[in-house]
């Protein structure tokens, strides 16, 4: 009772302050300004070496000390009054532009960075004007480092942009090895993540060990938990928004690295210099491949197999100084194949992505930024079962046609307004089956396809209401409409089917539409502090069903429809952030309230296979969801020593009620602590020394309390859902990179990584066996741990020309 009365008190609150707050907001930007003439500064900030758009480098005005921050495409665009200034830009990782000048009216401008000498290279920067860990009104957002990512300890040496962000507080894995994440209790459906604007509905490989990102191809990550601004929707939890890079505008360059189980190439460099470029960038694993010689010839399982592959490509083209032109596409598969010789079983599994962008930057004027996108993704997942005569496939997917439209207006230095409009068409295809058994073929059902619109409106404006005071208020529309051709397939009590409703090519199945508020404030505390708070509600349209504990590609995206209403979750945060030693150490607390509602999970019992001529919506439940906790950061991000330390303190609850009779459980990824620690010595400038240390409070699970016989029959009982506990998850890991001989033309260096340090058998799942016999009373159950690895050392040989 006492979560509800501050959960509604605080509702309340930030619900007045928004809408006080918006009506302030727009109309102090629409009202025309009498006092004095403004000037427009606006520009681009790039790397002098490659052309590379450097994104949310701080742009500055020193007389003043006000500023911003460069956009995604790195454009600024300060408006202040007339007279002479400084402006400075500084960036991690380079040196300080600073310019003399004298604005007597507009001035465009086109900045190029140079690396920073210092020996600490992309973590040192001096000098810089603020810090956005206490500046900036966004809550929960962190940007990662590629040079940072790629210097980590890694499974297999290979680097991977998931496991890294699960070692930031708030954000937890799914297990062992395993490239899914869980944020501030949501599920692995109610992260966006974003693929150069597109999304991407399944991001691991070889069942979630490692993520669908190829870090040679990747220029920036940015991870947002907490006061999720209005130009991003439909998921809960988070946003992981990725760019690849664009491509050397500069010269050609050649980036690959060959390991003990995959090897990637990159091709970068310009089609025209500085203002056309490209990137091909492609991966694969082969140890499958190198163990088929080994494999004898006599053995069941020989032709078995598994690789997977990933493929991205970019090319940008400057068409003018206001127009600009992204294409970038990605490509990735997994072929599992296994055979078993001796009884004629073969089974093959290919899954995977594709996401195509296309994108034109358009300035209408120093003060107004236009970004249109049009996007293709779409992910399918197949088993193909053979054995003797017989042939099985099941199927799924899910493939979005889509376009976006986004503006950037600055019509002052104290106020970033962003708008715009977003449109998908979904085409959801829920699991189908097909069989034969020779030329017969058996009626498994016409294939199920469902399709909806998506469209969202909004509107957000960061506003410098004072030195001290900053408000961020964001309104975002959405419109989800399920239309057909599809049939609805009604049941009774009893869960048969009584009667079918069939809706027309594009006639209205269930329609949608909601009002989704952000807001969030900072308050200035000190030279080197502030407060925050933030207020979210967010609306999920699409959903996971999923039966496993962990993300697999046998998991299906389903659409909201007249039965699986929309998740909507409200979220609370309050933060006290504070630096020391000159923005040397970075340090924040954050604690957060998140309510869930309309929760999904399947009904116990349900298969997807049991959806044949029916609708899979049919075997689900639905309920209600809470987590709570405090996030403790401190971070070290300059001299030769950085990393950072990350605790949570969380709780998850769920509660359905045709599940565990209907009473409260801890969500399977609810976790109690959560610890990481990251550290990064650089030992001289050619030896870098990296380990990672992790734990975890165990996996809530389900087990069995007691087994008895009916009628010759053994019988488990279960004790509630998720009441026990498995034993704690920790892991050190070492990494060392070694940087051979440079020349102008060439760079390598060898990455030796040692994953699980102390040899420990972390827990993957836990089963249950029968010893001895009922009958004469020896019958014993024994609970027996299965782990994935123990200690794993890798190396990797990494070069650049």
């Amino acid at each position: 009772m006492l979560k509800f009365s501050f959960a509604l008190l605080f509702y309340d609150f930030f619900m007045k302050l928004f809408f006080v707050s918006f009506i302030f907001l727009f109309s102090s930007v629409c009202s025309p300004i009498f006092s004095q003439t403004k000037y427009t500064i606006s520009g681009y900030v790039s790397d002098k070496t490659n052309g590379e758009s450097a994104i949310g480098a701080n742009v500055y005005l020193k007389e003043i000390m006000k500023g911003t921050a460069t956009n995604q495409y790195g454009f600024f665009s300060l408006s202040v009054e007339p007279g002479s200034y400084t402006l400075v830009v500084s960036y991690l990782g380079y040196s300080d532009y600073t310019q003399k000048v004298e604005l007597k009216s507009n001035l465009k401008l086109k900045i190029e960075l140079t690396t920073s000498s210092i020996i600490t290279d992309v973590f040192e920067v001096t000098d810089e004007k603020t810090d956005k860990n206490t500046q900036g009104t966004q809550m929960g957002t962190v940007q990662m480092e590629m040079k940072q990512i790629k210097e980590m300890p890694a499974l297999f040496g290979e680097v991977d942009i998931l496991k890294t962000i699960q070692l930031l507080p708030g954000i937890q894995s799914s297990g062992e090895g395993n490239a899914g994440f869980y944020v501030r209790g949501g599920g692995p459906d109610q992260n966006l993540i974003l693929l150069d604007g597109a999304p991407v509905y399944n991001a691991s490989h070889l069942f979630g060990f490692f993520s669908v990102f190829n870090s040679d191809a990747i220029k920036n990550v940015e991870l947002i938990k907490g006061g999720m601004p209005a130009q991003y929707g439909g998921r809960l939890a988070s946003v992981l928004d990725i760019n690849m890079k664009e491509g050397n505008l500069k010269k050609m360059e050649v980036d690959g690295g060959i390991g003990i189980i995959s090897s990637r190439l990159t091709i970068q460099g310009p089609i025209k210099k500085d203002t056309s470029s490209f990137i091909l960038s492609g991966r694969r694993t082969y140890a499958g491949d190198l163990a088929q010689p080994f494999v004898k010839s006599t053995s069941r399982f020989k032709g078995s197999n598994y690789y997977f592959y990933d493929f991205n490509a970019k090319l940008n083209y400057t068409l003018s100084d206001k127009d600009r032109l992204f294409l970038s596409g990605y490509f990735g598969r997994d072929v599992f194949t296994f055979k078993n010789n001796r009884d004629g079983f073969i089974m093959r599994s290919p899954w995977g992505n594709a996401t195509a962008t296309a994108r034109w930057n358009h300035l209408f004027s120093e003060k107004l930024f236009m970004n249109a996108t049009a996007i293709f993704t779409d992910y399918n997942f197949v088993v193909e079962l053979e054995q003797q005569d017989f042939e099985f496939k099941l199927f799924s997917g899910i493939r979005d046609y889509g376009g976006k439209l986004d503006f950037n207006y600055f019509p002052s230095i104290l106020h970033n307004i962003k708008f715009g409009t977003h449109y998908t068409y979904h085409t959801f295809v829920p699991s189908n089956a097909s069989a034969k058994s020779g030329d017969v073929e058996f009626d498994k059902g016409k294939i199920i396809k469902q399709y909806a619109h998506d469209l969202a409106v909004y509107l957000s404006d960061d506003y410098d209401f004072t030195e001290k005071l900053r408000f961020h208020a964001g309104l975002r529309y959405s419109l989800f409409q399920q239309v057909g051709p599809y049939d609805r397939y009604m049941k009774d009590e009893f869960e048969n089917t009584t009667d079918t409703i069939y809706y027309q090519k594009g006639e209205n199945v269930k329609t949608y539409p909601n009002l989704e508020p952000r807001f969030s404030v900072r308050y200035i505390t000190g030279k080197t502090s502030s407060l925050k708070a933030s207020f979210t509600q967010n609306y999920q349209y699409i959903h996971l069903a999923s039966l496993s504990a962990v993300s697999l590609p046998t998991d299906i995206w389903v659409p909201s429809s007249a039965i699986v209403k929309p998740q909507f979750g409200t979220q609370y945060a309050l933060g006290y952030f504070r630096n020391f030693k000159d923005n040397a150490f970075e340090t924040s607390l954050e604690v957060y309230y998140k309510e869930m509602r309309n929760q999904i999970e399947y009904k116990e019992g349900a298969l997807p296979e049991s959806n044949m001529s029916d609708n899979v919506d049919n075997s689900f439940t639905f309920g209600k969801g809470w987590s709570y906790g405090a996030e403790l950061f401190l971070k070290k991000a300059t001299g030769k020593i950085n990393g950072w330390i990350g605790y949570t303190l969380s709780w998850t609850e769920r509660q359905f009620d045709a599940i565990n009779k209907g009473n409260k459980f801890f969500a399977k990824y609810d976790r109690r602590h959560d610890l990481s620690f990251v550290g990064i010595y650089e030992i001289n400038k050619k030896l870098t020394f990296a380990t990672t240390f992790v734990y975890g409070t165990g996996n809530a699970i389900t087990l069995p309390v007691a087994r008895y016989t009916i009628n010759g029959y053994l019988v488990s009982e279960y004790a509630e859902r998720n009441s026990y506990r498995m034993t704690s998850y920790h892991r050190l890991d070492f990494s060392l990179t070694l940087k051979g001989k440079e020349t102008k033309k060439f760079k390598s260096n060898w990455n030796f990584s040692v994953y699980n340090v102390y040899h420990r058998y972390n827990p993957y799942f836990i089963y249950f066996s029968n010893e001895g016999n009922i009958l004469d009373g020896t019958l014993k159950l024994r609970a027996k741990q299965v782990s994935l690895f123990g200690i794993i050392p890798s190396i990797t040989w990494n070069f650049n020309f």
